[in-house]
Order: structure tokens, then sequence, then C-alpha cells
């Protein structure tokens, strides 16, 4: 498992155009977004208590989460997420799995897997028995990503952030998700061992801090 360092940082409409025009002349945007953005949609499990939501709320320093994600409406592709942080770093797993899969994922169903199943596919379902992992809301947003190869660093801007309620229906196009609390511009940057001081540098902004923020727990606001 490869962990990344990772910053968040809360940004207002003037700073993302300010930021959008310099990385236009870094960076280059993700070859899969098509016109520069995409369109996220995400299914978060927690267990019956709540534990990932209450371990980033109090600020656990090690915990994790998964999620099943598609983007620009294809459900033809989909992946089984899990979203580790240890000490402050990030990390991501990530398996495809089939729409029917994921369907009865999300209505609480149990999947019955070989035993040469991916192994993130076993740990999951093996959680879903031992833990009571179940669905807990779809979370939607749109994703504006820039890449830099050395250092192999990203940075994405996603607002527009909504949540499906208490409603795990993530399949249909047609579910009706509402604004997630008051409107949030952030920015992620995400790096490995090494980040360039130009990337650096351009991303400077007076009065902007790196902060803990997290989509499903924000998400989580109703309930």
């Amino acid at each position: 498992m490869n962990f990344r360092h990772e910053w968040k940082i809360e940004i207002n409409t003037a700073d993302l155009l300010a930021l959008r025009s310099r990385l236009k002349l870094l960076m280059e945007p993700d070859e899969h977004a098509a016109g520069g953005i995409y369109q996220i949609r995400s299914l978060y499990f927690d267990t019956p208590a709540d534990r990932a939501l209450r371990e980033k709320i109090d600020g656990v320093n090690r915990r994790e989460k998964f999620r099943i994600r598609y983007y620009n409406g294809d459900i033809g592709f989909l992946n089984l997420e899990k979203k580790s942080k240890l000490n402050g770093l990030c990390s991501k797993q990530a398996v495809q799995i089939t729409t029917e899969q994921a369907q009865l994922i999300a209505e609480g169903g149990i999947l019955q897997i070989r035993q040469n199943a991916p192994p993130l596919l076993q740990e999951f379902c093996y959680k879903v028995k031992t833990e009571g992992l179940q669905a807990k809301t779809v979370v939607d947003y749109t994703r504006e990503p820039f890449v830099y190869r050395p250092g192999n660093v990203r940075i994405t801007f996603d607002y527009g952030i909504r949540t499906g309620l208490g409603c795990t229906d993530f399949l249909n196009a047609n579910l009706v998700t509402v604004p997630a609390g008051d409107a949030t511009i952030l920015m992620e940057v995400k790096w490995d061992a090494f980040f360039p001081d130009v990337i650096r540098d351009a991303i400077q902004l007076t009065g902007r801090r790196s902060f803990a923020f997290s989509k499903y727990a924000q998400c989580r606001i109703y309930g």
C-alpha cells in the first residue's frame, strides 16, 4: 500500500479562477476528463454505529472508509474503493466490480465471491459480514483535475457537492440530490515524496490553510 501526502484547502470563486489560470500553464489536464471536468458519484459505507464518520470527526490517526464510485454517469465502469489514512498520509485501493454486484451491495445483500476474487473485494465482503458495513449516503460533485508528472502531483478542484440524504439508490440516474450545506470549493493537492517548488509556489494563497475536510462527513449533516 503506497501512502501519499494530501492537502485539502477551502477556496472561493476568485481563488479558483486565479489558480486555474496558473495551473493551465504548468500542469496537464487529466486525460480522462472530457472538457477538463468530470462528474463523480460515490456511495459511502459505514458501520451501524457510524464508526468511519465518528473517527473522522474525532481525528483518529488511523482510519479507513469504503465507497463505490463511477464517473460521468457511466455505470458500466464501477470501482469499489478503500480510502485509508495514517499519520496524515493517504492511500487508495480500488477494484472494478460489476453493475449487478454494486446493486446487490447497495441493497444490503451479501456477495458470493470466489476464493480467487481480488483481495480488496474479499476484505470488503468480510467486513460487511463481521462489522455490518452498510450503504449510508450518495455523494455527488464536479471535479476539475490537473496532473504534474514530477512528484506524481495531482491537484483537483471539487465543487457542487450534493448529498442523497439517506437514499442509497446511487445507480438511479434520476436520483434527487441536494446541496450539502454551504457551497464549498475544495482544492485537493496530492503528491508522493517530492513536491516540486514550481507547483508549491503556484498554489500559494493568502489566508488559506490546509484543513481536515470530508465530503462523506459533509454529506451526513442531514443524518
